[in-house]
């Protein structure tokens, strides 16, 4: 099984149906046995695709607040607002290559909303989800600026993923720390590994940066199987491997 499953997380299903079709065209095997483990092949999950929060609603303030959804799921925010865009229109995440790397497969501008910050708030920002949300990822625009740095302070342990400069304002890739994301015009996402309920920080004041947040695993599917999909596909590949044998022996 440790096998099969280095195989697949390596090679993915495409080489497994090949490897299907050669055991087939040596065997004699039923057809109704084909048919189902190419339908086990079939619905192994694929590839995950990264999607980010539709802001819908804000309110500015210290605190603020903002609402809105996340592949179905309810996020509120209560903290700091200095602004916001909840209509799609934000031009604030480009270029896409500063935001996308790593477990990062889509930019925040495929949803174009952001949610604005200037760090002076001194209480504590809380990103809730409604259901527990798998490996969020949080993306950072415009952290600091030359000469002034800042920085967000999670209350869980981020991993950077991607960075780089803004089109804006140029930068170069935030930094992580610990618990600490910084900037000097600081531009990129981090990763929360793990499944959370809520997301919290506290900031540094510079004025103007901004935020977003998704989930690396925003579709059903997955860049490695399921362990169910796997025992599955083991036991297709198993009784393939079986029949074929037999069939060699009585040759």
């Amino acid at each position: 099984m440790k096998t099969l499953i280095t195989f697949v997380e390596m090679k993915g299903s495409n080489s497994l149906f090949s490897y299907v079709v050669r055991l087939i065209g040596r065997s004699f095997i039923p057809f109704s046995f084909i048919f189902t483990l190419i339908a086990i092949l079939v619905a192994a999950p694929a590839f995950a695709q990264t999607v980010w929060t539709d802001w819908t609603s804000f309110t500015a303030g210290a605190p603020g607040s903002a609402a809105g959804t996340l592949n179905g799921v309810a996020v509120t925010y209560a903290g700091e607002v200095d602004g916001a865009v909840t209509n799609g229109t934000a031009a604030n995440w480009a270029p896409n290559s500063s935001f996308i790397g790593g477990t990062v497969t889509t930019s925040p501008s495929t949803v174009g909303d952001i949610i604005f910050l200037n760090g002076s708030f001194t209480g504590t920002d809380t990103i809730t989800f409604a259901s527990p949300i798998v490996d969020p990822v949080f993306a950072i625009w415009s952290l600091g600026a030359p000469g002034i740095p800042a920085s967000f302070t999670f209350s869980l342990t981020p991993t950077f993923e991607v960075g780089g400069p803004n089109a804006q304002f140029g930068g170069t890739p935030i930094t992580v720390s610990g618990n600490v994301v910084s900037g000097n015009e600081g531009n990129g996402v981090v990763q929360f590994t793990g499944t959370f309920a809520t997301i919290s920080w506290t900031t540094t004041f510079e004025n103007f940066y901004g935020f977003a947040v998704g989930t690396a695993e925003g579709s059903p599917s997955a860049s490695v199987p399921e362990p169910s999909t796997l025992l599955l596909l083991a036991s297709g590949l198993a009784g393939l491997g079986g029949v074929a044998w037999r069939r060699n022996r009585r040759g």
